[in-house]
Parts: C-alpha cells; structure tokens; sequence
C-alpha cells in the first residue's frame, strides 16, 4: 500500500518481546496488530505483554470461530490494544483504519510480508510496518527487500542492541 511506512529494528533474539513491549508503552500506540510463526508464539507472546501491562489476546488456527470473533471484535473496537495472530487467522482481518502492523518474526514467503502490511494503510489512510529482526531474521529479511525493491535499514533502540557474537540459528519453518 502507498502510505505503509516501513521500518526495521535490529534487535538480540532474546530481547525481541522486551523490544515489542518499549515500542508499543514509548511511542502509546493503541491499536497494534503483530504476527508471529506459530500458534504456540502467538499465545506465548500475548501472556508474556500481558506479564509487562499491556492487554493483548492472540488469534490462530487453533482457537474456535467464536473465540476469534470476541477477541477480533474486542481488538476492533478498542478494548484489547494488541492483536497477535499468525498468517492464516490474520486472513480474514479487515479493519479500516488500523495504524501498526508488527512483524514480531518475518514470514518465510516474502509476499506474507506485503499480506501483513497491507492490513495497514487502507483506503488512502496512512500505517506503519515494522519488523523486529534478529540475527536469524537476516535472509528473510534481505528476501522481502528485493521484492520490494527498496532496503529497509535496520534502526537500534539503545539496550535492545543485537548481539554480535551470537550466531545465526536456523528457523523452523511450517
């Protein structure tokens, strides 16, 4: 979408969750939703904001139509802050103006990237997407940016820094 502003943060592996947290308290975002891999990093990741404050429910494939129509209509209308979902319950997602999309872990297809920020920035309005990228996330990374056609340069938070001396693990894929 023409008004999605993209924006990538370098961030440790074990600090991405703390980063996602800082984001959303420092910057007062009220309406976020973040993707994840997998089911079970949906659920975990919604407990954990909820561990630092932050109301969040997670929607996937796992969960009943009726419990992802609550929580998508509590999300919509402004009751839950943080939706986190993964790529296949994210689908059906339509929200009208809806300012944030967090790539908490970068999708493996590169166009799962533009599905996801394109949930943003609809209807000429203008959103953002951001992508917390680790030291494994760097080939997805370099990937959606030659789709795009456009480098994203990766931003540091100060205490969020990535770890240079960590190596790269390889990331499960579905």
């Amino acid at each position: 979408a023409e008004g999605v502003t993209h924006t990538a943060y370098a961030v440790a592996r074990e600090k991405k969750r703390g980063l996602l947290a800082h984001l959303i308290k420092h910057n007062r975002w009220s309406q976020v939703l973040v993707f994840t891999r997998t089911k079970h990093g949906a659920n975990k990741l919604a407990e954990l904001l909820i561990k630092d404050g932050i109301e969040a429910l997670a929607i996937h494939g796992n969960k009943s139509q009726s419990a992802r129509t609550q929580a998508l209509a509590k999300f919509k209308g402004g009751r839950v802050p943080v939706l986190v979902a993964t790529d296949i319950a994210a689908r059906g997602i339509d929200i009208t103006e809806l300012p944030h999309v967090v790539h908490f872990d970068l999708p493996n297809v590169p166009e799962d990237y533009v599905h996801r920020s394109g949930r943003t920035a609809r209807a000429g309005a203008l959103g953002d997407a951001v992508s917390l990228v680790c030291i494994d996330d760097r080939k997805l990374l370099t990937d959606i940016e030659r789709l795009l056609k456009r480098q994203m340069p990766l931003q540091i938070i100060a205490g969020f820094e990535p770890d240079r001396q960590i190596r790269p693990e390889p990331i499960r894929l579905r």
